[in-house]
């Protein structure tokens, strides 16, 4: 799936890093505990630290303790 943003995004994307559009996409999907943390790394394409990393940069909250979504993130992890 491709997405195609207008252009008033790209200023905005730009100064955020490479692949910010992927990386926010995932943290939105995340943040409304639609993915597992373990699931958004693996999307965003990033090793854990670093999707926490960005995670605390842009929300000041790297990790979300959801119940339903603690375990599947200890096994896919751990793995």
């Amino acid at each position: 799936m491709h997405i195609q943003l207008p252009p008033e995004f790209d200023d905005i994307l730009q100064a955020l890093g490479s692949h910010a559009s992927e990386f926010f996409l995932v943290a939105s999907l995340y943040h409304a505990r639609k993915i597992s943390f373990a699931s958004a790394v693996h999307m965003a394409g990033l090793d854990l630290d670093s999707f926490k990393t960005r995670l605390t940069e842009h929300f000041n909250q790297g990790f979300i303790m959801a119940d339903e979504g603690v375990l599947e993130d200890m096994v896919l992890i751990v793995s």
